[in-house]
């Protein structure tokens, strides 16, 4: 997974992927939620994408920033009859005007 917070260079692996959702659930117990704005999902026999685009964060930081956006991928693939992430990535566009990336703010 590519998350918004570091590592950069993504998660992997199950036990990884476990270790950053800890401080996601401190966040969001602060009143963090997702809005999905859209999403598109394209899926064959075996493999499927979904993209979204969403608002994120807690009701003071959507207010501050209401324009801001999140960008979600997600690739999958079916293994015994189930479907699996394979790749997820999250991030946010950058901001011309400020030479940084545009971000909600998170712990």
């Amino acid at each position: 997974m590519f998350d918004v917070p570091p590592p950069y260079q993504g998660v992997r692996g199950l036990a990884a992927y476990q270790e950053v959702w800890p401080p996601f659930f401190a966040w969001q117990a602060q009143g963090a939620c997702f809005e999905i704005e859209e999403l598109e999902i394209t899926a064959g026999e075996d493999a499927a994408f979904a993209f979204a685009l969403l608002r994120c964060g807690t009701e003071e930081e959507l207010a501050d920033r209401p324009e801001v956006r999140l960008r979600l991928t997600l690739g999958l693939r079916k293994e015994e009859g189930r479907w699996v992430v394979a790749h997820e990535h999250h991030s946010f566009p950058h901001d011309p005007e400020t030479d940084r990336p545009k971000t909600a703010p998170r712990p």
